[in-house]
């Protein structure tokens, strides 16, 4: 395999880290710890977004109606 960029800094780290083999088990649970990592870095992101667009329930509640409109045109 030919790679067209070199890897990142987190994809090195994390073969440093693993140069073992994982069980099942323990697959499964780096996975969801990942997962809930890049989880909570999306939740960041929103909440950021929120705050500096002033968004509030309000707004979702008016998208939400625009775009139930929408599905009915």
């Amino acid at each position: 395999m030919v790679l067209d960029k070199p890897l990142t800094n987190g994809q090195l780290e994390l073969m440093k880290m693993f140069s073992h083999e994982l069980s099942e088990e323990d697959l499964l649970k780096l996975r969801r710890t990942l997962a809930a990592f890049f989880a909570d870095r999306a939740s960041d992101a929103m909440d950021e977004l929120w705050e500096t667009k002033s968004w509030s329930d309000d707004t979702m509640d008016e998208w939400l109606t625009d775009w139930t409109d929408q599905q009915m045109l």
